[in-house]
Order: structure tokens, then C-alpha cells, then sequence
């Protein structure tokens, strides 16, 4: 396929204006909303899910298995809670923080910040899926668990 020289201008000049570092930063921030949001529905539905279709009483477990669960479910919704909080410190930054109005100062800033946010969203993902595989583990284990008699 062949390019004519306007097309690659306007293309040119379209990677010109993606690279900048504001562009750079709203890019970053449009998708750590997006993960802070589903973070947030997926504590949520996973809540519901074991609620609803985990074994009623733990107690009926045997000790071990018991601990297993209570362990997973905890280290599952910790993991899910400080992945959303992380999701929402990429969006929101921290509160009251200072931003130099000179130009220099903003550029770098715009820069820094738009790693930052990347870093946060890199472990709010990994969190959400350690959360998701630790309440998957636990309600497995309350499905094939046989409980004591």
C-alpha cells in the first residue's frame, strides 16, 4: 500500500501530537479510570459470588480447610481493596498536591506523572488478578471440601 506525501504528513504530524507529554498523560489517566472502575465492580460482583453460591456455614469445615478459606478470602479482598485504591490514587493523584506553573516544571511533571499512573495501574492489575484467583481458591474449597459430619 502506498502512502501519498499528504498522508504521511498528516500522519507525521498525528505521532508528533500523541508523543506530547499532555497527550501522554491523558492517555494514562483515561485508562487508569477504567481499570479503578472495574476493580470496583469486580469487588463487588465477587462479593456477591461467594455470598450466594459459597457454603453457607464455614464452620462446618474442617479446621484446615476453614483456615484456608478465611485466609484466601482475606488475602483475596485485601488484594482487590488496595488494587482499587490504587486505581483511584493513578486517577486522582494524592489530594493537595502542588503543580510548579512554569513550563519546564510542567513538562516534566506531565512526564513523571503519566509513569506514575502507568506503575499503578501495572500493580492495581496485578492485584485485581491475585484477588480474583485467591476468592476463586476459596470458594473451590468450600465447593470440594467435603465438611465434618
Amino acid at each position: 500500500m502506498t502512502f501519498t506525501p499528504q498522508q504521511l504528513r498528516d500522519a507525521d504530524r498525528r505521532v508528533r501530537e500523541m508523543s506530547s507529554p499532555e497527550r501522554q498523560l491523558q492517555a494514562a489517566l483515561h485508562q487508569a479510570e477504567g481499570y479503578r472502575n472495574f476493580l470496583a465492580s469486580l469487588t463487588g460482583l465477587l462479593t456477591a459470588v461467594f455470598v450466594l453460591k459459597g457454603q453457607e456455614d464455614l464452620s462446618k469445615l474442617e479446621c484446615a480447610p476453614r483456615w484456608t478459606v478465611i485466609g484466601l478470602l482475606s488475602a483475596g479482598f485485601v488484594a482487590l481493596i488496595v488494587g482499587s485504591w490504587l486505581g483511584v490514587r493513578a486517577v486522582h493523584g494524592r489530594p493537595g498536591e502542588e503543580i510548579m506553573l512554569e513550563a519546564g516544571r510542567l513538562l516534566q511533571y506531565e512526564k513523571d506523572r503519566t509513569r506514575q499512573i502507568w506503575r499503578l495501574v501495572e500493580w492495581a492489575r496485578w492485584l485485581a488478578l491475585l484477588g480474583v484467583l485467591a476468592i476463586a481458591g476459596a470458594v473451590i474449597v468450600t465447593w470440594v471440601w467435603p465438611g465434618s459430619q
